[in-house]
């Protein structure tokens, strides 16, 4: 009887261990102490296109809560890219990128297996818009290359503050109310989002110019014309864009 109860309990013990040994890892934190800086938006920024519409999660593991999926296009209909901000890699050999997303709300990040993204691409310039001063300016490897007077977002309906990206660009032709030439970006109006394409702010130019410096718009920053074609010669995609008071 007592080897029949120390067998059982042997088998007990057996059974406990194997439910230890079956219980998951715990998830890595959402910002990995050994990850790699892969952006710093302001000399260097690294960006892709998508190669798939992969799955974002909140941490590097395909067990964490999803918050997104990658858009192979923009509401717009041009390429989606995304610009990367580091690289971990799991215990298991697989490689995630940290991507700025663009969404509602404004500001948001996740984490991508590597592979859903293509090849990365460098750009050494950032675009920085004062709101206060009412001032875009261009650095190129931190070097001042372009400065211009804007037009902001008025009290009601402002321009969004925080990091973002030049996600397209193309010529605008039968409205003169944008100007030349638009670039958008992965800033949404906290406002207006029931805006056509979802409320994108974006970079344009204007038939008012009178209006420059103020604070006229809806969200977007308006720029003179003639600024306007300037910038976007400059700002390529994946342009980092930091909006400031």
């Amino acid at each position: 009887m007592v080897s029949m109860v120390a067998g059982l309990a042997a088998i007990g013990a057996i059974g406990v261990a194997k439910v230890h040994a079956a219980e998951p890892a715990a998830l890595p934190p959402a910002s990995p102490p050994d990850a790699t800086q892969v952006s710093d938006e302001r000399l260097v920024t690294r960006w892709a296109y998508p190669q798939r519409r992969a799955v974002v999660y909140s941490r590097p593991s395909g067990r964490a809560r999803h918050v997104f999926r990658l858009h192979l296009l923009t509401e717009d209909q041009f390429p989606e890219l995304y610009i990367a901000l580091s690289r971990w890699t799991d215990p298991q050999g697989n490689e995630w990128l940290k991507i700025r997303l663009p969404q509602r709300p404004n500001g948001r990040t996740g984490w991508v297996r590597a592979d859903a993204l293509g090849s990365l691409n460098v750009v050494h310039r950032m675009i920085d818009v004062d709101r206060r001063r009412l001032r875009l300016t261009v650095l190129d490897h931190g070097n001042v290359v372009m400065t211009a007077r804007i037009g902001v977002g008025k009290a009601g309906t402002p321009t969004p503050v925080g990091h973002f990206y030049v996600r397209e660009k193309f010529h605008v032709r039968g409205v003169p109310l944008y100007g030349p030439r638009a670039i958008g970006t992965s800033a949404y109006a906290p406002t207006l989002s029931d805006w056509p394409g979802g409320g994108v702010v974006g970079l344009h130019g204007t038939n008012q110019p009178g209006l420059i410096p103020g604070r006229p718009s809806h969200g977007c920053i308006r720029l003179k014309n003639r600024d306007i074609l300037r910038l976007y010669r400059l700002a390529s995609r994946g342009t980092p864009i930091n909006i400031h008071i």
